[in-house]
């Protein structure tokens, strides 16, 4: 199978293709594997290859996706015995001793593993540039990033390595990469995928997993393989009667959908991204939907606090264990990610507490507004994805940061009220996504506009808990109208 044919198919069309005998499941692999060698040397979205174990995987034929090439975020998504190192030097020498169940469900589903791919440390940015691994770049322009914090996952697909890749979301690390990346990324709603065996919820339910795709039916397929609860998960979703797969078939009604373009937290928001919420909302109008000028009403500055504390009781708790479990030191982390750890400690429990408990504020009002929407719109980013090294800490932060560390200052820095400044600072390029992170909505990025210069722009939708099928019956809709699998053949020149 040349490289050229296997790029012009997704993960749907390439399993039928196996199933109908037109190509074996190894001709698919061998292709797949000549593309990751023909470019990752130049993206960086591959940090662990396993294209020797993936020439020795057994695969069942009646698997609906069977022989399809997948790749591993190299985060959460546990293989056992293979080392899963979250981005970080501090967990080099973590072997997981099972499987996670979004492994062994995709292994169930037939896709073949052809390695694990780029995060930052501890998937703690937007952007994707580890000490541990380096830089990965977007295929779109190699001098830009392709988001976080799965943007290896989402560089390698848009570059034609395989037709999606694993990913997960706890501030927006689906659909940031997919916006910059001009792919489909549907962010599900809290407990539609299982995090177990490792953990009952991930990020205290902010956190999920799933996909990066090219095409919305192979999202849809991957929520039909990997959904539905596992013993002892805390609670579940019901499933839909029918297959995801099926349900996206069927036109949406027409729906009622609320706009806006302003970021919550007050943050300037780039001319592009707004230019794409506005042409999309002019399609959606061609479609027959409604689309008014409205948001959801809450605190956009609590929400960003809430979610920053979060982050430090997250990042404190990872550093924990590494350090205890895996003999990891504190050098071993970088220095943001040591400062952050040292906010967490310091954050007093009771205050956490009380973060959490927000949470609610923000579910009911989004739960106000979707009494009177079905769906919202708004930019998936407020800004255009950064050059590689642009947000690099600058040199007199550094010193900063290192003289905190020394002095232990986390308190200090608590009370001075700099955390607000430092949640602001940290969420301004995608102030977007965290709502549905907190409330555990479903929200999805969707790659309908492209610059003049060729950069993808993508639009975001939420809608209310358990409504995936919404959401995609309305992606797979606007995709019919406005396609933009053919963009991708400009990524070929990666070769």
């Amino acid at each position: 199978m040349k490289q050229s044919e296997y790029l012009r198919y997704d993960a749907v069309a390439l399993a039928d293709l196996i199933r109908r005998s037109d190509v074996t499941a190894r001709e698919v692999r061998e292709a797949a594997i000549k593309r990751a060698e023909t470019v990752n040397g130049r993206l960086n979205a591959i940090c662990q290859p396993q294209y020797s174990e993936a020439r020795e995987q057994t695969v069942k034929e009646d698997a609906p996706l069977a022989g399809v090439p997948f790749l591993l975020k190299d985060l959460s998504q546990e293989q056992a015995g293979i080392p899963c190192t979250y981005g970080s030097r501090a967990y080099r020498n973590y072997l997981p001793r099972q499987d996670s169940e979004f492994v062994r469900r995709s292994r169930l589903g037939g896709l073949v593993f052809l390695g694990r791919t780029a995060t930052p440390e501890l998937g703690l940015k937007g952007i994707t540039e580890p000490e541990l691994w380096g830089p990965c770049r977007s295929p779109w322009n190699r001098d830009l990033t392709p988001g976080g914090s799965s943007g290896g996952s989402g560089a390698a697909v848009a570059a034609g390595v395989v037709p999606m890749a694993g990913a997960n979301d706890g501030g927006g690390s689906i659909r940031i990469p997919a916006a910059y990346s001009g792919l489909f990324g549907l962010k599900p709603s809290r407990g539609r995928i299982s995090a177990g065996p490792q953990r009952d919820e991930q990020w205290t339910g902010a956190s999920c997993d799933h996909v990066v795709t090219r095409t919305v039916r192979d999202s849809a397929a991957m929520l039909d393989i990997l959904a539905g609860p596992a013993p002892g998960d805390p609670f579940e979703i019901p499933l839909p009667a029918v297959p995801y797969s099926d349900l996206m078939q069927q036109a949406p009604r027409q729906l009622r959908i609320g706009m806006f373009t302003a970021s919550p937290y007050g943050t300037e928001v780039d001319s592009q991204c707004v230019e794409a919420v506005e042409s999309a909302a002019r399609t959606l109008e061609n479609l027959g939907h409604r689309v008014e000028l409205a948001r959801p009403e809450f605190d956009g500055r609590a929400l960003a606090r809430s979610y920053l504390g979060l982050y430090f009781g997250e990042v404190s708790a990872m550093m924990h264990k590494a350090v205890t479990e895996m003999g990891a030191k504190d050098a071993d982390f970088e220095l943001e990610t040591r400062l952050l750890g040292m906010l967490g400690k310091s954050l007093p429990l009771p205050d956490y507490v009380r973060l959490r408990q927000q949470w609610n504020d923000f579910s009911r009002a989004l739960g106000v507004f979707f009494e009177g929407f079905d769906v919202y719109l708004c930019p998936t980013t407020a800004q255009m994805p950064a050059r590689i090294g642009q947000l690099d800490t600058p040199t007199h932060i550094r010193l900063a940061s290192r003289l905190m560390l020394l002095l232990k200052a986390g308190r200090l820095v608590h009370k001075s009220g700099q955390v607000e400044e430092l949640a602001l600072e940290n969420l301004a390029r995608t102030p977007f996504t965290q709502l549905a992170n907190l409330t555990g909505t479903p929200a999805m990025s969707v790659p309908l506009h492209w610059t003049t210069e060729g950069l993808p722009v993508g639009v975001q939708f939420g809608a209310p808990h358990g409504g995936e099928d919404i959401l995609l019956q309305l992606a797979a809709q606007l995709e019919e109208a406005d396609p933009w699998f053919v963009q991708y053949e400009r990524t070929e020149q990666l070769t």
